[in-house]
């Protein structure tokens, strides 16, 4: 494991940003992370973790050591008539755990195909797609401690999980590499097709009786139609959450923009698309010099070329106040944004 000097990082994110690492190393294992924390970590006082790169924002070079997270493998720990708990490595890709599983007709992963990312990102996030949340399938995770390198589970209560939330963006932000995280599969058909543009896509292929590939499938030709690829044109995915409204706050806002859409939620708030409320305030398919909305998901901030990561951030941020001034709803950023 060499500490490498000025690296760029433009392979290393998805929004394809030409910012430099001050210090650079890629790890494969466990050694190389605990090596790293025992001899070299007090030599730096700042450090970024980048698994696939697929949800941060570099506004500038990065200072102190950007860690690249190589660590890789599925492992089966158990199974038994009903299911199965499947183990990957941290730096896996998030949608070959999903391929893994799918291949094997185990259900509970499949809604959320074709996330970028690793799997080692998806609990900081507790990614989710399609109704389906990956706590709804956590077991647990390994974590290595970047003060001591000694190892600490975390469950699924301990994780903390909320809506793109978990204690990873709060007390624990920055102080664990997760090293692995198990999942919880079911091999009984357990099938989520809720939303509307999946039915209508099984519909479409007459597939009556779905099965966790059918919904996979489903799933991976919504995005593909809706979502620029990365290696195509600079974007990580949503940029902003779908914001959560008290009752009393939907009222108020029906009043004035009647058709605005929703979800309801157990908790008896509201959960609104931000991508409406984006595209309400002009901003879908919107191009200001490199950076823009795209043209098929104006909750996708783009960099068509040559974009700096502080010309994106300051298009977000008018968007944000856009859509604050219009409907008097704060969006809070999905992305880890570096400045």
């Amino acid at each position: 494991m060499d500490i490498l000097e000025q690296i760029s990082l433009k392979s290393y994110n998805t929004f394809g940003l030409d910012v430099k690492a001050q210090h650079f190393c890629a790890i494969t294992s466990k050694e190389d992370i605990e090596q790293l924390i025992k001899k070299e970590w007090k030599n730096f006082h700042r450090h970024l973790i980048l698994g696939g790169g697929s949800n941060v924002l570099l506004c500038k070079d990065v200072e102190g050591l950007v860690i690249k997270n190589n660590i890789v493998g599925i492992e089966i720990l158990k199974e038994d008539e009903n299911n199965v708990w499947v183990k990957s490595y941290s730096g896996t890709t998030w949608h070959d755990v999903v391929l893994f599983c799918v291949d094997k007709g185990w259900y509970g992963i499949e809604n959320l195909s074709l996330i970028p990312g690793t799997i080692g990102a998806a609990p900081i996030q507790n990614i989710g797609a399609y109704g389906a949340e990956l706590k709804d399938v956590f077991v647990e995770l390994e974590a290595i401690d970047l003060e001591t390198a000694s190892t600490k589970i975390f469950t699924k209560e301990q994780c903390q999980f909320g809506y793109r939330d978990s204690i990873f963006k709060h007390e624990a932000k920055g102080k664990y590499f997760i090293f692995s995280v198990t999942l919880k599969l079911s091999k009984q058909p357990n099938i989520n097709i809720a939303y509307g543009d999946i039915q209508k896509v099984l519909e479409e292929k007459n597939i009556q009786s779905p099965n966790a590939k059918n919904i996979s499938d489903a799933v991976i030709q919504i995005r593909e139609s809706k979502l620029p690829n990365p290696k195509d044109l600079g974007n990580a995915g949503s940029f902003f959450k779908n914001p959560e409204i008290t009752t009393t706050e939907f009222n108020r806002i029906q009043q004035v923009f009647p058709q605005i859409p929703k979800y309801d939620l157990a908790n008896g708030n509201k959960k609104i698309p931000a991508a409406w409320l984006i595209e309400q305030c002009g901003w879908k398919g919107k191009r200001i010099g490199e950076t823009g909305n795209h043209a098929k998901q104006a909750l996708v901030l783009v960099n068509y070329g040559n974009a700096k990561g502080n010309e994106i951030w300051q298009h977000a941020l008018h968007v944000q106040q856009s859509v604050q001034e219009k409907f008097g709803i704060l969006l809070e950023p999905e992305v880890n944004v570096i400045q």
